[in-house]
């Protein structure tokens, strides 16, 4: 793996030289677009849109635009924003993981402790991991100021969760939400039994991305010059009259399938 981010972790007065790695990777299949007439790649340029010429890469600068004239902005002037954030990630605050709604969670990240650093990441790794608590920081990545959460990952690694500051989740009071009629008892009750029947430890090895299994294994179909039907489905459909019927239903379902 190949290091995005160096800097340190600024815990207290003791600070950690580390450097940052992704922890993720996409398991979409490379797809490439293509020209239907004769399959050959697509190609996105960037095209100057006073001369339709292309501008090569060094060419190319960051503007912001004031009353309809743009300031450009070069390498030192990010520097310059808060500079200390560009090579310290700086614990602000410990809390309790359940405490931060998982909906301000983006991308994960892994720390690896550079020299010197060894003992201080162990103490911080085996110290959140004993207090069950996880540090809230802030740091520079990519011209960016990252919100982030601090957590031990197994017990084997520190780990950073990328999060959304709260301006950046949307308002949900345009999405029409039913209110008031609180459901029926004995409908709510058979709801609660079939999430208890349905409940169980999570194991994420359960899961996996089925979806570009089946699609791969259809383009090996296709290679081979064989045709792929799609399956017909039907709209699931639901009333509120069907919802004790449903509940039952669902209930018996599950029961076949623990017999």
């Amino acid at each position: 793996m190949r290091a995005i981010w160096n800097g340190a972790i600024g815990f207290g007065l003791v600070n950690i030289p580390i450097k940052l790695y992704s922890a993720s990777e996409s398991s979409t299949l490379d797809l490439d677009m293509l020209d239907k007439k004769d399959f050959s790649n697509i190609k996105y340029k960037r095209v100057n849109e006073n001369t339709n010429k292309e501008v090569a890469w060094e060419n190319i600068v960051k503007g912001y635009k004031i009353e309809d004239k743009y300031i450009v902005l070069e390498d030192v002037d990010f520097e310059a924003v808060s500079p200390e954030k560009s090579k310290i990630l700086r614990i602000i605050q410990f809390v309790k993981e359940d405490e931060v709604d998982p909906a301000l969670f983006e991308t994960p990240y892994f720390l690896e402790p550079q020299k010197n650093g060894e003992a201080a990441y162990r103490l911080l790794l085996e110290a959140l991991h004993k207090t069950k608590m996880a540090g809230i920081g802030s740091f520079i990545l990519r011209d960016r100021e990252i919100l982030c959460m601090i957590r031990p990952y197994e017990n084997e690694v520190l780990m950073v969760n990328r999060m959304r500051y709260p301006e950046e989740m949307r308002n949900y009071s345009e999405l029409k939400i039913p209110s008031g009629k609180a459901p029926k008892p004995e409908e709510l009750k058979m709801a609660e039994t079939l999430i208890k029947s349905l409940a169980e430890a999570f194991d994420p090895s359960k899961y996996r991305d089925t979806y570009n299994e089946d699609l791969l294994r259809i383009i090996k179909q296709k290679a081979k010059g064989k045709n792929v039907k799609p399956k017909e489905t039907k709209e699931p459909v639901g009333k509120a009259t069907d919802l004790m019927a449903m509940l039952k239903a669902s209930l018996e379902a599950g029961k076949r399938k623990v017999g």
